[in-house]
């Protein structure tokens, strides 16, 4: 296999061109391009003039967020040092059994983490694989993997760049410096740099020493107990467009279990009994350390379910066929043979729901081969094998991680998308630290006009919700993301609490209207009346003052249309003009003149409708809204399918304006200037291409034309931009790292990122009244910036 070295560290200001020939033929990002990006941003943050002003952390304090790993090193005294990883708010530390948290890495090319692993024979050596491997939509690419050799106070970026999933990290028992490393690989786009890698030297120096193919990456390991050449790894084959959820399209039988005695050298595939390699979908493995023989895998099989014809998944949606879906197999010979344990019914149908691919982790009791856990949409144990399979309680759904005691096995730590918890009595009863890790991942935010101002938003798996933000007369954050392990950058500060005896202004957030894909839009003239777009289009209006009802309000397709697609986080918005007009986006443009009681189509499809581009995941649907509050009816319409149109006549006559733009990338935000009618910003996101160029433009024509304001932007992909509402040289941009603000129109491009963990940007407000930027995370909450404190530096600076 080919051996791959460690990217030095590129220090020069380098375009966001993918600069190799595979790159441009895949349509994504070079990593070297990424690292040099990556570089550039910390270079901008470290000049910026508004290093002083200060984001503070508003909550919500009572909800967590999707944990991916969990690592425990040996027991001080009474407690473990416990590490979580999260799926993109970095990596959370304890030392008190959970009574309390700071961050160890929250800071690096990445925040999303795949894996957490702790060297056995060495405490301090900590390593972070980044890139979670459930592959949602919203996930981010990782940006390789990370050692700490000071029990995670500071870290080293160790190469691998280019892998964008992590999965699992595997340490050898006795050597610290021998390090595998399964990678997933990219999530949107076929890349090499997947399947199994290996260190010899503490990660100086890779070896890639299991590949399958550029669909297929590894996704699961376990090693021997007592012998470290022995291992097991397995692969998956999917492919994962925009509009499906990932599968294995071309049936070439990648998914597998592959077996190695010599340390990787050799691998000899082990799947004698196992379903067809067609059928399989992901695989975790997991094995018994006091019966090394006995191994167990949890298999996704896509097979169908004969006379299971017809019906819908869990989101609704019609399927041909309901898929047999998680499995439990088992071999007690070291993989010879396999046989399946698990019975085929409903219970086991129902285990992962029609999305097994998020799920695939199995854990074995390290005491008990007969006990073996499996996590799905809850975590569930069998004592028997698998034959007959419980709850096992846990702390909430969709679970992603669990760790047992290997020397007690009643003691559980348990992750998933509520949160982390913990178990003394082998999940009888559970111990959760909601508030102790706030890594609460939004999708979106907007506000009402109440005093103070509320701000809306919702939460992947939490539903909806809404907290107050009051953060004046103070400027200074109280915070449980107070800077910890900075990736390569110094030692970890980490800790709760207070800086300079300032009020803490984070708080706990109340539910509100809509799931938990909904964008939110509140009357102005009224806090109590939503409106709550829900995920894939549905809308409602709700009075949500005592006695108040929610009356829904989407639009349906006549009787001889095609259905009507709505985006996962479905657009519409409230008129500058008038707040009785509403306009909403599926595939076409709605208009209602009253609050939503009647919708009439002002648009036809807007999208390129190509009917190769139609699957189970609804797609080519428009996804920003934009009326210009100078002229009324002069709409923007983009959409996920890159395209762009307007009207200057509330719909009556529409034009594309695409031309001049990048290529078939997501139309993530347009506004229209409220200074001039003429002009308009828009953001393009390259995500889903796995294309990391900062995509943004201002036209002063209509859109007849375009220019390129990225300029010294270092990363993409940029998923808000938003022109400040008291000055039109002030631009905002929120990316998958940071926050990016100019002051001259977007000619150059300054950091704002002081306080702020690296992490998911995914929307941001500036309140009108109150003169307060807000932004919400995808994976750290929401934070809130005192406008008049920035704006008294921006005069200092002009």
């Amino acid at each position: 296999m080919r051996p791959i070295s460690k990217l030095p560290a590129a220090l020069a200001v380098i375009p966001l061109l993918a600069s190799t020939s595979y790159a441009q033929q895949q349509d994504y990002t070079d990593p070297a391009v990424r690292e040099a990006g990556y570089s550039n941003h910390l270079a901008l943050e470290a000049a910026s003039p508004f290093g002083e002003v200060p984001w503070q952390f508003i909550g919500p304090t009572n909800v967590s967020g999707r944990i991916t790993d969990i690592a425990a090193a040996t027991p001080r005294g009474k407690s473990y040092t416990i590490f979580v990883a999260t799926a993109s708010g970095g990596v959370w530390r304890t030392d008190d059994d959970g009574e309390s948290f700071r961050p160890a890495f929250e800071h690096g090319g990445s925040t999303s983490i795949g894996d957490v692993t702790i060297a056995p024979s060495n405490n301090d050596i900590v390593w972070i694989g980044t890139g979670e491997s459930n592959i949602f939509r919203s996930s981010m690419a990782g940006y390789g993997v990370y050692k700490s050799t000071d029990g995670g106070e500071t870290w080293e970026h160790k190469g691998l760049i280019g892998t964008n999933t992590i999965a699992r990290i595997v340490i050898h028992p006795t050597n610290p410096d021998i390090v595998y490393v399964a990678a997933g690989g990219h999530e949107w786009t076929n890349n090499p740099e997947r399947g199994l890698y290996k260190s010899i030297d503490g990660g100086d120096n890779w070896e890639q020493v299991l590949y399958v193919s550029e669909e297929t990456g590894v996704y699961d390991l376990v090693m021997h107990p007592t012998d470290p050449d022995i291992l097991y790894a397995s692969t998956w084959q999917r492919v994962r467009k925009r509009w499906n959820d990932p599968r294995n399209e071309d049936g070439d039988g990648e998914s597998s279990i592959h077996k190695t005695t010599d340390g990787g050298a050799t691998w000899t595939e082990v799947t004698n009994g196992l379903p067809e390699a067609r059928w399989r979908g992901r695989i975790g493995i997991d094995l018994c350390r006091s019966q090394p023989d006995t191994l167990y895998a949890f298999i996704d099989n896509y097979s169908i379910v004969p006379g299971s014809g017809g019906g819908r998944d869990a989101y609704g949606r019609p399927v041909d066929g309901r898929i047999e879906g998680a499995q439990i197999w088992r071999t007690d010979d070291a993989g010879q043979n396999w046989r399946m344990t698990s019975l085929s019914n409903q219970q086991m149908r129902g285990h992962s729901g029609t999305y097994g691919w998020v799920f695939g982790q199995v854990r074995v009791d390290p005491n008990d081969p007969e006990t073996v856990y499996t996590m799905g949409l809850g975590l569930n144990v069998s004592h028997d094998g698998g034959r007959t399979v419980q709850r096992a309680g846990g702390v909430g759904g969709d679970h992603h991680a669990l760790w047992i005691d290997p020397d007690n096995s009643s003691y559980l730590l348990n992750g998933c998308d509520q949160g982390f918890g913990i178990s003394y009595d082998m999940g009888q009863t559970w111990k959760r630290t909601t508030d102790q890790i706030p890594v609460v991942q939004f999708f979106n935010l907007n506000y009402d006009m109440a005093e103070p101002f509320n701000v809306f938003g919702s939460i992947q798996d939490h539903g909806s919700r809404k907290g107050v933000v009051d953060i004046r007369p103070n400027t200074v954050v109280n915070t449980a993301a107070r800077r910890g392990g900075r990736g390569g950058r110094g030692r970890g500060r980490g800790g709760r609490g207070r800086r300079g005896g300032a009020r803490s202004v984070a708080g706990a957030f109340q539910g509100a209207p809509g799931g938990e894909g909904s964008s939110h839009f509140i009357d102005p003239r009224n806090e109590n009346i939503v409106y709550s777009a829900g995920f894939y289009g549905s809308i409602s209006r709700t009075d949500i003052g005592p006695g108040g009802t929610g009356t829904r309000i989407a639009p349906q397709a006549g009787p001889d249309e095609p259905p009507l697609r709505g985006q996962w986080v479905a657009p519409f918005i409230l008129s500058p003009h008038n707040p009785d007009v509403l306009l909403y986006g599926n595939q076409h443009l709605y208009r209602s003149t009253d609050r939503g009681d009647t919708m009439v189509k002002i648009s036809p499809d807007l999208t390129y409708n190509n009917l190769d581009e139609i699957g189970d995941i609804p797609f080519q649907t428009i996804f920003t809204i934009s009326e210009s509050a100078v002229k009324e009816g002069l709409i923007y319409a983009g959409t996920d399918d890159g395209r762009l149109h307007v009207t200057k006549s509330t719909g009556q006559e529409w034009t594309d304006i695409t031309a001049g733009l990048a290529p078939r990338r997501w139309m993530s935000r347009v506004q229209a200037s409220r200074f001039d009618e003429a002009t308009v910003y828009l953001s393009q996101n390259g995500k889903r291409h796995d294309d990391f160029t900062p995509y943004l433009w201002k036209s002063e024509n209509y859109g007849q034309s375009w220019q390129n304001i990225a300029g010294n932007i270092p990363l993409g992909p940029i998923n808000v931009v938003r022109e400040d509402p008291r000055d039109k040289d002030i631009l905002y941009v929120g990316t998958d790292l940071s926050v990016y603000i100019t002051i001259d129109g977007g000619s150059s491009w300054h950091s704002l990122a002081k306080d702020l963990p690296t992490t998911f940007v995914s929307d941001l407000i500036i309140h009108p009244r109150d003169d307060i930027v807000v932004i919400s995370t995808h994976g750290r909450g929401m934070y809130a910036l005192d406008a008049t404190v920035l704006r008294q530096r921006i005069t200092e600076l002009r």
